[in-house]
């Protein structure tokens, strides 16, 4: 069984990844046979070569966009499963305030990011804070999902026993919500990221960004379209980085004893 295992976890990473050279070559050919300008649709090894030419200035603003991120996405753990927990021990709280949260989230954050920038004096300060506003919905709704989605057997069984609120908090509804939290988790982690890069753009424009929103920015003002490309390609590394990472501590979490991996490993 683990020979198998160990296949099929084979094809799903080298299946992508042989994609991914093809469309590149495809891209590379493509493009020199076509006498396409670099200014207008750079080749991948125009972008290479760029990402090694601006290495450090890239990888200098890639860490500043990474920490907001990071500090967005830890934010919005802590806030969103707060206000989960709060939601499932009051319908009316949950009533009232979660047409707020669903505001929030069908709010588009260009359009608030510059009153957020303006309000919040500390630059990064304000752009941790609209990330975090991008990246909280999916936390709150996913983890209140959860925490309502008990057996209704167990519950009966700890209604029973007499268990206070706080017992059937974690010993029921913690286990059964950990799946949806977890997902909430691998949704929240690229909005976060969506959220950094987009109120980057929009300090950017004053020239008070330096993550790699700024850098995509200043090479569209120079023309610099494989840098442009470069700073693209960083940030869905970050993306993809950061969706396995979840991905990765949810298998770590859920696979000695939920179906839902054990099922994947039969």
């Amino acid at each position: 069984m683990k020979p198998l295992l160990q296949s099929e976890t084979f094809v799903r990473i080298a299946a992508p990844l042989a994609v991914g050279v093809a469309l590149l070559a495809v891209w590379e050919i493509g493009c020199r046979l076509g006498s396409i300008p670099v200014y207008l649709f750079p080749k991948p090894s125009d972008i290479l070569a760029s990402l090694i030419k601006n290495g450090p200035s890239l990888l200098r603003a890639l860490l500043i966009t990474l920490r907001i991120t990071l500090q967005a996405f830890a934010a919005a753990v802590v806030l969103g499963t707060l206000i989960a927990f709060m939601f499932v021990q009051s319908r009316a709280v949950e009533v009232s305030l979660f047409p707020y949260a669903v505001l929030l989230q069908v709010t588009p954050i260009v359009a608030i990011a510059p009153l957020i920038i303006i309000l919040v004096k500390n630059t990064q300060l304000s752009l941790t804070v609209c990330a975090t506003l991008v990246a909280l919905f999916p936390i709150i709704s996913n983890t209140t999902l959860g925490l309502r989605s008990v057996d209704p057997g167990l519950a009966s069984y700890f209604r029973m026993n007499r268990a206070s609120r706080l017992k059937t908090l974690v010993r029921l509804r913690i286990p059964s919500a950990l799946p949806y939290f977890f997902g909430g988790l691998r949704i929240s982690s690229g909005l976060a990221l969506i959220g950094a890069v987009v109120a980057e753009f929009v300090a950017g424009t004053g020239g008070r960004s330096s993550g790699l929103a700024y850098e995509i920015l200043d090479a569209g003002f120079q023309l610099d379209i494989p840098r442009m490309f470069a700073a693209l390609f960083l940030i869905t590394i970050t993306g993809v980085f950061l969706f396995g990472a979840m991905v990765g501590l949810s298998n770590l979490a859920l696979s000695n004893w939920h179906e839902s991996q054990i099922g994947t490993e039969a």
